[in-house]
């Protein structure tokens, strides 16, 4: 049974950690938040340390560290422009590292994850589950015993509502989540990425606070895509039926349906990486090089 820690157990992603460590039959032994709202823990892992000051569980952490049980992974799960922080905190405490995404906000802070990874041997695990998404594995399949020659072109747009709360928290404070082209793009910009090959140009036709729209050249592929978090960009039928969130990826005129299948993708995840795989820091520079050079252009 392996041993987790986690940062940033308020969030509203820990929670998916936490059951992806329940369920793939291990076991979380401390958690940070500055914040105590963390009565969620009591349904997964009641008996775990629980610290609302870093420095208290930093020691709990090093003492681990130098006991007959120390961690063998920390899950990172606090705001972006923390996770390279964090991430080397887990490092130089002899954690594996899984973290939320963007691993990072800018592409020059992954040369410093992966020079601190061969100090210390230990690695980094990005979330990457649209990458383990059935029916991403489907098009990725199709496209690979496809032509090679041939040029896909896609339309994606992905509307997922936010009420004013976002604005005030540190999700719509760019310097800190880097823009909504990195909050909820990165995903499936890695996703293209990964599925058509790498960018060969960039365009930004629209990039605000709540909305964001352009153009990738790929190897294989042009793509028209389109982010927002404004409700009113919903679809006005979807809008009538109560729905705050709109996906849709068009692959040369054939919708690809994957609204469904989500559940379960941290967990599968989680176990990918116990079972020796993952995505590591290698893995996420080319997305992360694309969100960064968007906000430069905006």
């Amino acid at each position: 049974m392996k041993s987790f820690a986690l940062i940033g157990a308020a969030g509203y992603i820990a929670p998916r950690h936490m059951i992806a460590i329940r369920d793939t039959g291990h076991q979380l032994v401390a958690a940070y938040d500055p914040n105590d709202s963390v009565g969620i823990i009591d349904i997964y892992f009641p008996e775990a340390n629980f610290f609302t000051e870093f420095e208290r569980f930093d020691r709990h952490i090093h003492k681990r560290s130098l006991s007959k049980t120390p961690l063998d992974f920390l899950s990172v799960c606090t705001p972006s422009h923390l996770h390279d922080a964090h991430c080397r905190f887990g490092l130089r405490n002899g954690c594996d590292v899984i973290c939320e995404k963007p691993l990072v906000l800018n592409p020059w802070n992954i040369d410093v994850l992966q020079q601190l990874e061969e100090e210390t041997g230990n690695k980094i695990y990005n979330i990457l589950q649209l990458r383990l998404h059935p029916e991403i594995i489907n098009l990725k399949n199709k496209v690979d015993q496809g032509p090679k020659d041939r040029i896909y072109d896609i339309d994606l747009t992905y509307v997922t509502s936010r009420g004013k709360w976002y604005s005030i928290s540190w999700k719509g404070d760019e310097t800190k989540s880097g823009g909504i082209v990195t909050n909820i793009g990165i995903h499936f910009f890695d996703m293209l990425i990964w599925i058509f090959g790498n960018v060969t140009d960039a365009q930004v036709e629209l990039c605000q606070y709540d909305r964001a729209k352009g153009f990738l050249a790929l190897e294989r592929a042009n793509v028209n895509w389109f982010l927002s978090i404004n409700h009113d960009d919903i679809p006005v039928e979807l809008k009538k039926a109560g729905q705050r969130t709109f996906r849709n990826i068009s692959v040369s005129g054939e919708e690809i349906e994957f609204s469904d299948g989500f559940t379960d993708l941290h967990t599968m995840s989680y176990q990918d990486i116990l079972n020796g795989g993952g995505f590591g820091t290698a893995e996420v520079r080319k997305a992360i090089e694309i969100v960064s050079l968007i906000r430069r252009v905006k």
